[in-house]
């Protein structure tokens, strides 16, 4: 029972997610006429978020309240607001109800993994099997806004809202799991700041400074690829986009046999040169005779995600001292879905409003070929100056008292 629990849980949880995130963009963009740098900000609520919610988890959550309780709470309030937030047109009042919704949602990523890891007895193993649930959700929530054509519209929104209403009863019905973090609280142990001792060493410094560069071209996706494929004819963009995720359970289950063969740094490289390979894809196909270039791009999204972002997180996880491995996530997750993503924001945002055309479209390939040619050259520093030579790597069990980390699908 505390199995099934949990799964849907992880369900309910990217449901909510993947109902509104992917769609946001071209609802912004096409329907009430928000300016790329516009879009680019509603986009990086989540990355402002992403920053401070380690300090609310840190602080808050593992100390004072009962994890099922307050994920009830932040979600019960979700609700209210992301249904506030579809009734907003302006960006002046969009913006900060979306950031509010953004600071509600965040740390509830965190804090569903803490809780699944506290009834798990075997987390490596079990933990797995109850996350793919969170990635079906994802799918599921692509699928119904896509195939019903909501993709320019508020009703996303309405849906996730709907959703994080029936996720906050649900989470009072968990199983208890009370508060378990004691002792002072110091900002330096949530940010994962003891970790920047090891910046002292070369390839490590090289991975953390390539990773924050490589999330900024990476912010032209999440914003932007769903607003492209709907402004150039692709029918059922969002259904089709959850193709990413589909694969994405593919290379995570090869990852562990293509770490063990080409070691950590060549699959981080080829996770880069997907990242160039897919925003090219995008700049070149179109929804004719290359049409099998915007699927191929879509589908690379998975091959992106899991190369770079998880073999960086097992990457870390066996690199550090067991006392400042969690530390160090959080440190990752910090310059990476943070500021990294952060900054993104910004810059996608400015470089779509450059190739506005006077039509009213856009020419995406100028656009996306900026990200590709940014990927690209963080792909070669990085190949170049990156030399690890450590042991082979695999996916390590779970230390028990590790601090959970937030990912994007």
């Amino acid at each position: 029972m505390i199995r099934f629990k949990l799964s849907a849980m992880m369900f309910l949880q990217y449901f909510v997610w993947g109902a509104w995130y992917v769609t946001l963009g071209t609802y912004l963009l096409s329907t009430l006429k928000f300016s790329g740098s516009e879009v680019g900000l509603a986009y990086i609520s989540t990355a402002i978020a992403a920053m401070i919610s380690p300090f609310f988890v840190g602080m808050i959550a593992d100390r004072f309240f009962a994890s099922e309780k307050i994920l009830a709470v932040l979600h019960l309030a979700g609700a209210v607001v992301l249904w506030w937030a579809s009734t907003v047109r302006d960006f002046g009042s969009f913006f900060p109800v979306v950031l509010l919704y953004a600071l509600l949602f965040m740390p509830t990523l965190a804090i569903t993994n803490s809780l699944s890891f506290h009834h798990m007895k075997d987390p490596a193993s079990e933990f797995p099997k109850v996350r793919v649930l969170g990635t079906i959700g994802w799918i599921i929530a692509g699928l119904l806004v896509g195939w019903l054509g909501l993709d320019p519209t508020p009703t996303p929104m309405r849906i996730a809202a709907v959703a994080s209403l029936v996720l906050g009863l649900f989470c009072l019905t968990l199983p208890h799991t009370p508060p378990t973090a004691t002792g002072p609280v110091r900002a330096r142990d949530i940010l994962g700041l003891d970790a920047l001792s090891l910046m002292k060493d070369r390839s490590f410094a090289v991975f953390m400074i390539g990773s924050f560069l490589i999330c900024i071209p990476l912010q032209f996706y999440y914003s932007f690829a769903n607003a492209f494929l709907n402004e150039i004819g692709m029918t059922h963009a969002a259904s089709k986009m959850t193709l990413g995720q589909f694969f994405e359970i593919f290379f995570m289950l090869a990852l562990p046999w293509c770490l063990a063969r080409l070691g950590v740094k060549w699959i981080l490289v080829a996770g880069m040169a997907a990242w160039v390979a897919r925003y090219l894809l995008f700049g070149f196909g179109n929804t004719g005779g290359a049409a099998w270039m915007l699927y191929l791009g879509i589908i690379l999204h998975g091959l992106c995600y899991d190369f770079f972002f998880v073999t960086g997180q097992i990457y870390v996880d066996q690199k550090v001292d067991i006392r400042i491995r969690a530390a160090a996530q959080g440190f990752l997750a910090f310059v990476t879905l943070g500021a990294g993503l952060l900054i993104g924001g910004i810059v996608s945002g400015k470089i779509v409003d450059i190739y506005k055309l006077p039509s009213g479209g856009h020419d995406w390939q100028g656009i996306w070929v900026a990200p590709a040619i940014m990927a690209a050259v963080v792909l070669v520093l990085f190949a170049l100056l990156f030399r690890d030579r450590g042991r082979s790597i695999g996916i390590a069990p779970e230390e028990p008292n590790a601090e959970p980390v937030t990912t994007l699908p």
